[in-house]
């Protein structure tokens, strides 16, 4: 297949094989079966999952086409700016189906007969704005519109990064509504299908925007490009094969479901997912040699076969989703507290075994801490293979970092957080103090910048991306000490005495914000103190000490502060969980002041001695740079100085 053909003919064969599967997945499976109840009628049970599969589709187009104009192509390209063309069609197309969806969930919930009269108008006013799943494809829609126009006038760096940011984000409503709150494992459920979508969108949009540009591409340029969506691809085929384990495990009981319509569907999904990654792994390290300029070659059909499974694969993650799971996850029989507080039964007594056998790892932060372990390692190996030196202290107290990042967010933390304030405050601190200086002592800007390859054709890889974050306006304000003290310390007291806690205990997007802000802004404290990697300023020793000892001391009066108080922080939650085992609600939150006061100031105390430290080191440093140069010049400087007390002293005389 040549390539004028193959760039309109080979989204048809996407579209298509999605359309054929979907089809044949939903009469096997029965997600399109005639309801025994209230049944919305054919036009809906069909329309909604193809509808489905066109927002799926679209959002690819969209999320992957910007993706790889970030980190393959270049501003003023003609195919850059094509990208931004096709991304933004694929918004507009985002948009129309995103409406159709919310349009025909609304006729599949609660079944109204359509009319154009004001009552029906009420009806699907309050779905939208009142039931959750209404206002997601509420937003959904209302954000495809404006990135439909955003991406069609940005044309640089900075706005197509923002954008890609924006859009990225539209697809979290997707994955909130893709598992009910009311079934078992809800918050894993939903960051694995956020990641499963995400992944997805950046393989096949950025696959599908490969073929539409390609004509656009001449010689080596076609081959890098093309090399680095490969890696694009291998990343996201890492993520989307990890996330669908985690989702497929959550309708799984047994080996023996299997064999059940959802089974089927789920076996077909793998297999199409395991071709896909056995062609990037096998074929394109093969092929990708015989790219060239006259677009007549192996790899370019191989591309068109790609396309059709993965549109095979589309189709049946739409199938699969409409099919119910053979395991009935639902707890809305439960009338446990814990249950309808937090969506997961109350777990068993907290013993000092528990803290090393609890797990319940999030998948987001499972995979952030994979990918910078694997990054991390192969910077170091890039060095040392050079000949480089890289102080092994720095690898032992990176991976110890995420090591602990993993057990906070996946440990006995992440498991008892929700109904222990103590244990809450245990991984409060972890995040704001002794994960942050780990990574920073691991250094891993100033790595990354001696080990990623320097671009020179005018692109952005990894090396470029992070150098022009450190070095924006942004970054200087934050990294300034003053402002990344005052980030540190008033984070603690707004989060914890407004209703930001709150939100973060009900909703867990915010629970996962929470993650975000307090290891960011420790990160960014630390980094002013004793960080390795550059920052535009750095305060000298001495105020560096001041400037801790004033956050120590504000730090203990927080945790002094809470264990002062007489009422309950969110009562209605921590009050409430029905736990007859520990310290009552207001002794562990007694207990969690304690931490906050006591153990959270261990890591202040050892940057306390690591300033002081740096500071007779940086001395003593000094004093051998003068040494060294009063032996180069033969202590010329002390004679001279000497001469002119000479001079002032005769003159005096005279």
């Amino acid at each position: 297949m040549n390539l004028p053909v193959l760039r309109y003919v080979g989204p048809g064969l996407l579209a298509v094989a999605a359309l054929v599967t979907l089809v044949v997945g939903l009469l096997y499976g029965g997600g399109a079966a005639p309801l025994a109840l209230a049944d919305p009628g054919p036009v809906v049970r069909w329309g909604l999952p193809v509808a489905e599969l066109a927002v799926n589709l679209s959002a690819a187009g969209m999320v992957g086409t910007l993706v790889l104009a970030l980190f393959a192509l270049r501003p003023g390209q003609a195919a850059f700016d094509s990208a931004l063309d096709l991304s933004s069609a694929s918004a507009a197309v985002f948009t129309i189906a995103s409406g159709a969806t919310g349009y025909l969930s609304f006729l599949n919930a609660l079944n109204p007969n359509p009319s154009i009269d004001a009552q029906f108008g009420q009806q699907l006013g309050r779905f939208l704005i009142e039931l959750d799943v209404g206002r997601s494809w509420l937003v959904t829609t209302v954000v495809g519109a404006v990135l439909t126009v955003l991406i069609f006038i940005v044309r640089s760096w900075t706005p197509t990064l923002l954008v890609t940011v924006l859009a990225a984000a539209t697809l979290v409503p997707m994955a909130l509504q893709g598992h009910s709150g009311d079934e078992a494992n809800h918050n894993t459920a939903v960051m694995s299908l956020l990641l499963h979508i995400l992944g997805a969108a950046v393989w096949m949009g950025g696959l599908l925007a490969l073929v539409i540009l390609r004509p656009q591409l001449r010689g080596e340029e076609s081959k890098r490009v093309v090399q680095r969506y490969s890696s694009l691809a291998l990343a996201a085929f890492i993520v989307v094969a990890g996330s669908g384990v985690v989702r497929a495990l959550a309708g799984l009981s047994s080996l023996t479901d299997l064999v059940t319509p959802y089974g089927a569907l789920l076996i077909g999904k793998v297999i199409a997912l395991g071709i896909l990654g056995a062609f990037g792994a096998w074929y394109r390290r093969r092929l990708l040699t015989g790219i060239g300029s006259d677009g007549r070659f192996a790899f370019w059909n191989l591309v068109g076969v790609e396309l059709a499974i993965m549109g095979i694969a589309s189709g049946l993650a739409v199938a699969l989703s409409r099919t119910p799971p053979p395991v009935n996850t639902s707890l809305s029989g439960s009338t446990s507290p814990a249950v309808y507080l937090t969506g997961a039964p109350l777990p068993p007594e907290l013993t000092p075994m528990r803290w090393l056998t609890a797990w319940e790892l999030d998948p987001i932060w499972t995979c952030v801490v994979g990918f910078a372990a694997f990054f991390y390692l192969a910077g170091v190996h890039r060095l040392r293979h050079r000949g480089d030196a890289w102080p092994a202290y720095r690898t032992v107290l990176w991976l110890f970092g995420l090591l602990l990042l993993v057990w906070v967010t996946g440990g006995a933390v992440n498991v008892y957080q929700d109904y222990l304030f103590s244990v809450h405050m245990v991984g409060h601190m972890l995040l704001t103090m002794a994960i942050p200086m780990c990574l920073v002592f691991g250094a891993p800007v100033t790595l990354a910048a001696r080990a990623i390859h320097r671009r020179t054709d005018g692109t952005r890889g990894g090396r470029e991306w992070i150098l022009w974050a450190v070095h924006t306006p942004f970054a200087r304000v934050v990294t300034h000490p003053i402002v990344a003290a005052a980030i540190f310390i008033a984070s603690l007291w707004i989060f914890y005495y407004t209703d930001l806690f709150r939100w973060s205990l009900y909703d867990h997007l915010w629970h996962e914000w929470m993650i975000v802000h307090f290891l960011i802004s420790g990160y960014l404290f630390v980094q002013s103190l004793v960080g390795i990697d550059p920052v535009p300023l750095r305060l000298p020793y001495a105020l560096r000490l001041v400037t801790l000892i004033a956050v120590m001391a504000l730090h203990a009066f927080f945790g002094i502060a809470i264990m002062a108080q007489t009422g309950l922080m969110v009562a209605e939650w921590f009050g409430s969980m029905g736990r007859t085992w520990g310290a009552t609600p207001l002794e562990d939150q007694y207990t969690g002041g304690g931490i906050a006061w006591s153990v959270g100031e261990i890591p202040t105390l050892i940057l306390a001695v690591t300033v002081a430290v740096q500071w007779a080191r940086s001395d003593a440093r000094q004093q051998r740079r003068a040494d060294r140069h009063a032996d180069r010049t033969g202590d010329r400087e002390l004679e001279e100085y000497n001469a002119r007390l000479a001079a002032l002293a005769d003159r005096d005389r005279s």
